[in-house]
């Protein structure tokens, strides 16, 4: 059973920074990509981040390039997500989440991935 546990949310000023973090337990991962996807309301749950595992190929979406970075730690399971500049607009659920990679390309589709964390809640306002 897989699980990944999200933390390093919260409210931040407009450009400020937090880090999000996301332990993952029950597997050992080898041909898998680790996402950040975030969720505001109303609307559809979007990829931002992503980075393979083995070959820590990475991908952004075009709104985080330059602000978000995203990297991994394999002695800890871990993935993590630097965020600086903060915008309003990045307020949303940040969901750590995990797919197969097939050593093409990342999936930016969300059904693509199997396992989820419970999300974290990111708040940039003054």
């Amino acid at each position: 059973q897989v699980q990944l546990v999200e933390s390093g949310g919260g409210l931040v000023q407009p450009g400020g920074s937090l880090r999000l973090s996301c332990v993952a337990s029950g597997r050992t991962f080898g041909n898998d990509a680790m996402g950040w996807f975030r969720q505001a309301p109303g609307r559809e749950r979007e990829l931002v981040a992503a980075i393979t595992w083995t070959t820590r190929h990475t991908y952004y979406i075009d709104t985080v390039k330059g602000r978000f970075t995203i990297s991994r730690d394999s002695a800890k399971n871990a993935v993590y997500l630097q965020m600086n500049s903060l915008k309003p607009e990045d307020t949303a659920v940040y969901y750590c989440a995990v797919a197969w990679y097939n050593g093409i390309y990342i999936s930016t589709d969300a059904n693509q991935y199997n396992y989820w964390g419970q999300g974290t809640q990111v708040t940039v306002s003054s």
